[in-house]
Parts: C-alpha cells; sequence; structure tokens
C-alpha cells in the first residue's frame, strides 16, 4: 500500500474511532451531560489514536498474517 494511502487511511481510521469510542465511553461513565465535554475529549483521542495506530498496525498486520496467513493461489 503507498505511504500516502496508509497515512490517509489511518488519519480518517482513528478519527472515526476517537469520535466514537471517546462519545461512546464517555457517555457510559458520565450519562448525557458528557456531551459537552466531549469534543474536547475527542480532540485529545484522536492525536493519540493516530501516534497508537503508527505503532501497533505493523505489529497487527504481522500477528494477522502469523495467525491466519493468506491462501496462496
Amino acid at each position: 500500500m503507498p505511504k500516502k494511502t496508509q497515512i490517509v487511511l489511518q488519519l480518517l481510521m482513528t478519527f472515526m474511532m476517537a469520535l466514537t469510542m471517546s462519545g461512546i465511553m464517555g457517555f457510559i461513565s458520565i450519562g448525557p451531560q458528557f456531551f459537552s465535554h466531549w469534543p474536547l475529549s475527542f480532540i485529545i483521542a484522536w492525536p493519540i489514536a493516530f501516534i497508537v495506530t503508527q505503532i501497533v498496525t505493523p505489529i497487527a498486520f504481522k500477528l494477522a498474517f502469523l495467525i491466519a496467513p493468506p491462501a496462496r493461489a
């Protein structure tokens, strides 16, 4: 996969995951009053998620190919 595509994919994926997870976990822990704090939680979560994916993605791919190698043609 081209590096540019990989970066765009990780930006989009981490955006969506940080948005949903910060919202869901905030709502579960605090309730409806969390919605006023959600934007700040998301702004903090997104860069953290992006950095973590830079570290975790290569490891996850290696483990996935080890556990379930692709079928050979």
